[in-house]
């Protein structure tokens, strides 16, 4: 079923109606013109028989006239007189490249119109060769059989059965049927012959046969294969031009793409042009436009791998400064309080260093995650009443995070750890710039469309409007006044980001404000495609 389903819409593209195209218009010319040819054949091959036919029983009448004698049951036929006749009369009722034969019951051949006459051929030698299998001649001869072959395949059970019937078959049948027996069959030297066979009977008696063999039907297959060689020539011409039609179409696109996939490879890095397949509307345009957004892809990707390093190198350069400056002055330090807090120093940046590390570590293996884990159907509902239920305070009067939905479910697909860890940096960042008389709104609805809308709204300070989108770069760490230096590693953010976008969502910051415009907190809203289970 599967496999029916990916054929269907391949057989109906472009590309593939092209390619199937070109390849039944060369065959249907061969094949009309083999079929043309054929039915022109057995045209000539029934007028012929009719030929000798006529002829023959014209030479049977008179035969049974003046050569058969006695009454039924037992007539018999004068050989003599029979011979004669067919000599009188071969000259004019035995045409040129035919032959007449007489038969008695046995059968006995007692006439043969090639001996009665008299007539002596005379035909050209062939000229003198030392070699007379020329390749004129072998390809001739190849061709011929590669010809025989391909014409039988057109021939009913009947006509290839009649082809290897003997003369002397033909002539027993009709002998014991008592009716005429037609058709083409090899003589022994392997040519062609229309065969008639006409009895020579009175009133049911068959006192013999007379058969009249045309030995001129290999001449008109010739005639018919120079006729059908103006078929094979167009449909070798067509084929011919189709296939370089499908090379210009596909092969050298195709080539162009592969040669810049090599270039690509060996740029170590350093963009390169690439073929430009907007105008191509098939398959080869679509392959064409797909490698130009992987490579670009791919170098966004090397681009950002750069900048992250730089930024890394940056981040971690800052505590390894201040822990050498540190591990410098201790020994210099006479005063243990003075040794004690550069202790203290050092012990706090490694701290840092390994928060630090470690974020970086988890952004830098986010995309395999979450390319490995399968997705889940996610209630938002649940989700979040969760992570709210970490953050409040149980033996606090009231709880400082609060959860409001729509509706009871809020459905989305989706890797649960990855958003669960999107969410909880959020809240995190909500309580920590929130006064301890403010609280935390987590607010869960409907989005435009088919999608699920979270808002978290804090009372803290804001965000300045020039950094509403600054704060989700790499190592921002803009903290409020009174927050511990380096608690933070300025990645939290930038991975949630990072999570959301490849769920399909959106993650943007604002200011709620009142009717005067004064700053009231901050709102970070998350868009996720609702799910349709």
């Amino acid at each position: 079923m599967r496999l029916s389903a990916q054929l269907k819409p391949l057989l109906f593209t472009r590309l593939g109606a092209t390619i199937i195209l070109t390849n039944l218009v060369a065959l249907s010319v061969l094949i009309g013109g083999m079929f043309a040819i054929t039915e022109n054949r057995r045209g000539l091959v029934d007028a012929k028989v009719d030929s000798l036919s006529a002829q023959a029983e014209i030479i049977a009448n008179i035969i049974t006239e003046t050569a058969v004698y006695g009454d039924a049951p037992g007539p018999q036929m004068d050989r003599d007189a029979a011979r004669e006749v067919l000599r009188r009369l071969s000259g004019l009722y035995v045409p040129d490249e035919t032959r007449a034969l007489l038969h008695a019951p046995g059968p006995i051949r007692i006439a043969d119109s090639d001996l009665i006459a008299g007539e002596v051929d005379q035909l050209p030698l062939p000229p003198i060769t030392d070699d007379p299998q020329t390749p004129i001649s072998r390809a001739r001869g190849f061709g011929h059989s590669v010809m025989e072959h391909v014409g039988e395949i057109f021939l009913s059970a009947e006509e290839r059965a009649a082809l290897d019937r003997s003369l002397s078959d033909e002539v027993r049948a009709a002998f014991q049927t008592g009716e005429a027996q037609t058709g083409v069959r090899r003589d022994p030297d392997g040519g062609r012959v229309v065969s008639v066979t006409i009895p020579i009977q009175l009133i049911q008696a068959v006192v013999g046969t007379i058969t009249y063999e045309s030995y001129d039907l290999d001449a008109l297959i010739a005639q018919e294969r120079a006729a059908i060689l103006p078929y094979v020539i167009v449909a070798a011409l067509v084929t011919f031009f189709m296939a370089v039609v499908l090379t210009v179409q596909i092969a050298w696109p195709v080539r162009r793409l592969a040669e810049a996939a090599r270039e690509v490879r060996l740029a170590g890095g350093r963009r390169v042009p690439l073929p430009d397949m907007k105008g191509r509307k098939d398959e080869i345009g679509d392959m064409g436009r797909a490698f130009t957004q992987m490579t670009n892809a791919l170098y966004d990707r090397l681009d950002a791998i750069e900048a992250f390093a730089a930024d890394v190198a940056h981040e971690i350069k800052n505590p390894l400064t201040s822990i050498r400056s540190a591990s410098e002055i201790l020994p210099l330090a006479k005063d243990d309080d003075k040794r004690a807090r550069l202790i203290e120093v050092i012990q706090h940046d490694v701290k840092r260093l390994d928060r630090l590390i470690t974020d970086i570590s988890n952004a830098s293996r986010l995309d395999a995650e979450l390319a490995r884990e399968d997705l889940e159907t996610i209630d938002l509902v649940v989700l979040l009443t969760d992570i709210a239920s970490l953050q409040n305070d149980p033996d606090a009067p009231a709880p400082r995070v609060i959860v409001t939905a729509e509706s009871e479910r809020h459905i989305v697909r989706g890797h649960e750890n990855p958003l669960s860890r999107v969410f909880i940096n959020l809240i995190e960042n909500a309580v920590t710039f929130s006064p301890a008389e403010g609280g935390v709104r987590v607010r869960i609805e409907r989005g435009a469309g088919q999608s699920q809308e979270v808002r978290i709204e804090d009372d803290g300070p804001g965000i300045p409007e020039d950094n509403l989108e600054a704060i989700f770069d790499r190592f921002y760490t803009q903290r409020p006044k009174g927050a511990a230096f380096g608690g933070h590693s300025g990645l939290g953010l930038a991975i949630a980001r990072q999570i959301v976008t490849a769920h399909g969502g959106q993650i943007r910051a604002s200011n709620r404000t009142d009717d005067q415009g004064q700053v009231l907190g901050a709102c970070f809203t998350v868009t996720l495609p609702a799910s349709s289970r």
